[in-house]
């Protein structure tokens, strides 16, 4: 018997999909690519690319429109907001610290998630791309290694039109006109080489260029360009690899 979608099950994301879908639908049309490649059962890590702080809205509801319950590893400031802390945590989302002995615990909530067979969604880049052509960057090791420790597919995701919606580093909204958004979902990666062996740095390293190169690929093919060859690395730029840059 097929199971029954998530977005059909009584829970607190019908409040936010209420409260959520209706406003964005005025600003938003959807246009997805290869949908069916959205699991419908199952935990799965789903990792999309990042260049705006409107992202994980664009995402969420894209995710809720295939099928699936979105679940973030969010920033853990903006737990700090009594309002928007409040519908975080109802929601089940994950606060994540830049560093220190709080970021492993960010790791141990998502694989809670896991265990209860859903999708966490985890932006690899780890915060908003550098590339100044909006290409996604080099990547951070958590996405694969939930994938690797739990033994569970990831799902690699792009997307293209949200710049026109929020720019990146942008605080304001622009929904006029109606904006289209391109979402394409990816095949599950195939971790095979990585699987089975001790999870070390460097083999999460190469697994996650793998990853990324594949999040790269999909972008480009909504682009219609070629994606650089090389992913952008802040660290040979110069660049801070968290909070704005200037200009």
């Amino acid at each position: 018997m097929k199971a029954r979608s998530e977005t059909r099950r009584p829970s607190f994301f019908w409040v936010l999909a209420g409260l959520i879908l209706p406003v964005l639908s005025l600003m938003v049309k959807y246009r997805f690519h290869h949908r069916e490649r959205m699991p419908q059962a199952g935990a799965f890590v789903l990792a999309p690319n990042h260049y705006s702080e409107i992202d994980p809205v664009v995402m969420g509801a894209a995710a809720w429109h295939l099928g699936r319950a979105p679940r973030f590893m969010a920033k853990a400031s903006l737990f700090k907001n009594p309002v928007v802390g409040w519908f975080l945590r109802t929601s089940g989302q994950i606060p994540v610290e830049r560093s220190g002995s709080k970021s492993h615990a960010a790791l141990r909530a998502a694989e809670e998630l896991v265990e209860k067979g859903r999708m966490v969604v985890v932006y690899p880049e780890g915060s908003l791309t550098r590339d100044p052509e909006l290409w996604p960057m080099r990547g951070k090791t958590g996405a694969v290694r939930i994938a690797l420790e739990r033994d569970i597919p990831i799902v690699p995701a792009a997307h293209w039109g949200t710049q026109e919606l929020m720019g990146r580093y942008g605080k304001k909204l622009k929904p006029f006109p109606r904006k289209t958004i391109d979402v394409i979902i990816g095949e599950p990666l195939d971790l095979s080489a990585y699987r089975d062996k001790p999870i070390t740095q460097s083999l999460l390293l190469e697994a996650t260029n793998v990853l990324m190169d594949a999040i790269a690929a999909l972008l480009a093919e909504l682009r219609e360009q070629p994606a650089p060859a090389e992913r952008w690395d802040p660290a040979k730029h110069g660049q801070k690899e968290t909070g704005r840059l200037d200009g």
